[in-house]
């Protein structure tokens, strides 16, 4: 796996496919491999640039604060570093907020953006949950064990724990077999979504943009659907009904239908 150097640190990431560039952010503690299910499908039409954000896969993981805008500025310097001028830009919950913040910052690199189970600005609920991850994975000492526990349960309906519990179980076996952030690093990018507040970028996002949230997500939920669609002038809002927060397991070809739709119609 590659690795560049940029904004001061070693980023690690994957290429995948032929044609029009695409950046694929990951979400919290995860590495470039979260999307495999994805990209197998989107590597059909597009160049995917998978990469490790700061503190997570085979990334540096250096000490200080970590924002969502520190991750923005991270993903357009590994753009400069690989040649990219412009992208199709695409991030799931904490990849989505890194990606709100590239698009607001950087306009010009961002052709379509792509914000799933996205939020504008943490909210007293949101921050309950992620202290709850983060005295989970201190009390457990393991951040993949601390995902299976306690974020599972979010990105999963009880029905499909109760119906596909050999695939819970495949897509927890697949957690403990990635390269996990060690707790100090986890603490530092969960200490970025505490902190996301984008609401005074989003009228700078000029990339057409696609809002998606899981029906029964609680952690992201449709809540965030108005501010987020209001705030963007060219946006629109898919909601995946049978799904908590992450559609992108719990109903993958449907997942992969409608996002691929919707960038299609905007390539080119």
């Amino acid at each position: 796996m590659p690795t560049v150097q940029a904004n001061g640190i070693d980023i690690n990431y994957e290429v995948h496919g032929a044609g029009e560039p695409m950046v694929l952010i990951p979400y919290l503690a995860a590495d470039q491999a979260c999307y495999a299910f994805q990209v197998g499908e989107y590597e059909k039409h597009y160049t995917c640039y998978c990469v490790d954000l700061r503190g997570a896969g085979l990334s540096s993981k250096p000490e200080g604060v970590y924002s969502t805008e520190l991750f923005a500025e991270d993903v357009a310097a590994f753009m400069d570093a690989v040649g990219i001028d412009q992208a199709h830009v695409f991030g799931v919950s904490l990849g989505a907020s890194a990606g709100t913040w590239l698009a607001a910052r950087h306009p010009e690199r961002v052709k379509t953006l792509q914000l799933h189970s996205a939020w504008d600005k943490t909210d007293p609920f949101l921050e309950v949950i992620v202290r709850g991850w983060q005295v989970t994975a201190q009390g457990l000492g393991s951040v993949a064990e601390m995902i299976i526990l306690g974020i599972f349960p979010f990105c999963f309906t009880p029905e499909m724990y109760a119906a596909r519990p050999d695939y819970v179980e495949a897509l927890a076996a697949f957690v403990r077999g990635r390269p996990m952030p060690p707790v100090d690093a986890f603490m530092r990018q969960s200490g970025a979504v505490l902190a996301h507040d984008a609401t005074q970028a989003l009228a700078s996002i000029q990339a057409p943009t696609l809002i998606t949230y899981g029906r029964h997500d609680i952690v992201t939920s449709t809540r965030f659907a108005k501010p987020l669609s209001e705030g963007i002038a060219d946006s629109e809002v898919h909601v995946f009904e049978n799904c908590a927060h992450a559609a992108i397991y719990e109903d993958v070809d449907g997942f992969n239908e409608v996002t691929l739709a919707w960038l299609r119609e905007r390539s080119g």
